[in-house]
């Protein structure tokens, strides 16, 4: 998967990947360890599909948050959503 194929794709779309490619993830080091893996190399391209779909994950959640706005006194609404820790 090319990130530009990922970029491409909503959040949901993003989500399910992930899960498929960490289920294609356990399926491949499934088969390695009973000696039935004719592919080694499918597992290095799974992990670093995963690594993108992961940063992209993460690009969309700053963009939305905006860095800026840890120190402009976001709202607490938008605290949650970026993950930030509430004082209280």
């Amino acid at each position: 998967m090319k990130a530009q194929e990922i970029r491409a794709m909503t959040l949901d779309e993003l989500a399910q990947g992930l899960d498929d490619a960490y289920e294609e993830l356990f399926n491949l080091r499934f088969q390695f360890s009973t000696g039935r893996l004719e592919n080694f190399n499918r597992l290095t391209e799974v992990k670093r599909d995963i690594a993108r779909l992961k940063t992209i994950v993460r690009e969309r959640n700053w963009s939305r948050c905006g860095r800026k706005r840890r120190h402009e006194g976001a709202t607490e609404e938008a605290d949650g959503v970026c993950g930030e820790q509430q004082d209280g």
